[in-house]
């Protein structure tokens, strides 16, 4: 977290004319990777060894803040006597072998806001009346608000589909007349949570097969009095259960009736238009598929686009330019966009949903469902978060069929998580809580970046020292507001 403060020790006065000491930018240093002791060091500390403190109800997780020079800084850390860099964070190789590091932008000098009561603090402690100050005043105008929207609007216009298009891999298609059950075992067996299908009597795709498809196919198993049973999905056949899913018109809470049809592009089709087609639907990809000329006999799938992987796009673009985009560098706090926690003043808001891990696997299911989102903090009595339950997650229950040997009202969040996670679930599903965790302070740059990753559809804003949940930031959320609509 780098904040544009103007720190103030021993040596400063606050009345012009008085000596002025170097500017230094207050920076946490995190290790979330655990260990008994650890320590940092780095270019800004002469290489000698700062003591790092374990973070307040997350013990696994050490910090300290250190203050900066404006500049190119290294740096790693001792972990019980073992040299470490974090993996997560860029690296390079140095003289002090693998270091990560980090620059320093020079800071904009505010005018003197601490009041003589303040003067006495340590010069390593961050304020927070400061950088409350801080983010008030950093706003954008309503001029570069819209320049920056045209900017990225053209370049999104003028890249095609083809952009998206990886140099090697594979696509998955599934035919419709393949048994439901097996369906979602190749699902699990290619490591993947969707998948297009394909009607060979009419030669082309016809719809996807997802995760929430498996979702609404437990929560069937379960109904009282449902012709289907556990059995039959050996014969029940995709087709079946499209036509099936047509007939209920499964909708969400927000009276959202999910696409029976198929939304695809072109791979000539510009960025903007696949990502509001994304947007406009509601779903999580498009596929990207070829239509058959004269020489063709069958269109073509060419890949799967998602929203990160087009907001990865603008990432690379402008990541040399971001000067040219002044609400990059915004914190997310101050901009419009998101899901917050309500206060007491704001009843109008509707509640962040999210479950305990004791609550039963069927809650959650139902809850993905009803509010079409697509994962659930799952948080402590503190409200601190503790983990993140995805859609992605319920290919687990495939493995070793699973799903027939549990009652959804029994098994607990915790467990199903633990089973993700443990027991040989593909490590292309599952993110850990890292990836998924966000700070108000942190700048929309940052999160555009933590949300190109794949698969990691929202960011779940926590307090730095509780990890207590303040909001939600979902990948749609910063199209619309990038896109302005």
């Amino acid at each position: 977290m780098s904040l544009g403060v103007e720190m103030f020790g021993s040596s400063r006065r606050h009345m012009s004319g008085g000596p002025v000491g170097p500017v230094l930018i207050p920076k946490r240093f995190v290790w979330p990777h655990g260990g008994r002791m650890v320590f940092l060091t780095g270019s800004f500390t002469r290489w000698t060894t700062v003591p790092m403190s374990p973070m307040q109800g997350c013990p696994s997780v050490f910090e300290v803040i250190c203050g900066l020079m404006p500049g190119y800084h290294q740096y790693k850390f001792n972990v019980d006597g073992e040299w470490r860099h974090d993996e997560h964070q860029p690296f390079v190789y140095g003289n002090f072998g693998i270091v990560n590091f980090y620059l320093v932008r020079q800071p904009v000098i505010l005018p003197p806001i601490l009041s003589a009561e303040t003067t006495g603090r340590s010069h390593m402690e961050v304020d927070t009346d400061v950088v409350e100050h801080v983010e008030a005043k950093q706003r954008i105008s309503e001029s570069d608000l819209q320049v920056s929207r045209h900017r990225i609007s053209t370049f999104l216009s003028s890249q095609t589909a083809y952009e998206l298009l990886p140099e090697s891999g594979k696509v998955v298609a599934l035919d419709e007349t393949l048994p439901v059950k097996q369906a979602f075992h190749a699902l699990y067996q290619e490591g993947i949570s969707i998948a297009a299908v394909w009607d060979s009597s009419k030669s082309q795709f016809v719809g996807m097969l997802s995760a929430m498809d498996f979702i609404l196919v437990l929560k069937e198993l379960r109904i009282h009095g449902s012709n289907m049973t556990e059995e039959q999905l050996d014969s029940h056949t995709i087709a079946a259960w499209r036509e099936a899913k047509e007939q209920k018109c499964v909708t969400d809470s927000n009276g959202r009736k999910y696409p029976q049809h198929l939304v695809h592009a072109g791979p000539l089709e510009c960025l903007k238009d696949v990502a509001l087609k994304i947007l406009q639907n509601k779903v999580a990809t498009v596929p990207i598929i070829h239509s058959p000329s004269e020489d063709d006999s069958f269109p073509q799938l060419l890949h799967l686009a998602s929203l990160s992987e087009i907001l990865k796009c603008i990432c690379r673009h402008f990541k040399h330019s971001s000067d040219s985009l002044p609400i990059l560098q915004l914190p997310i706090s101050s901009i419009p966009i998101g899901t917050w926690v309500s206060k007491s003043e704001e009843s109008n808001k509707q509640p962040l949903a999210m479950l305990w891990p004791h609550a039963s696997l069927g809650e959650a299911l139902s809850l993905l469902i009803q509010a079409g989102i697509s994962s659930i903090p799952i948080v402590d009595v503190n409200y601190s978060l503790l983990d993140i339950y995805s859609r992605r997650d319920i290919i687990a229950l495939v493995k070793d069929k699973m799903y027939a040997r549990i009652n959804l009202d029994v098994f607990s969040v915790h467990q199903a998580l633990f089973l993700a996670r443990d027991a040989g679930f593909p490590s292309a599903l599952r993110n850990g809580p890292s990836y998924n965790i966000c700070l108000r302070s942190d700048s929309l740059h940052k999160v555009m970046e933590r949300l190109a990753n794949p698969g990691v559809r929202r960011l779940v804003v926590v307090e730095a020292s509780t990890r207590r949940v303040e909001g939600i930031i979902s990948i749609g959320d910063i199209f619309r507001f990038l896109l302005s609509c």
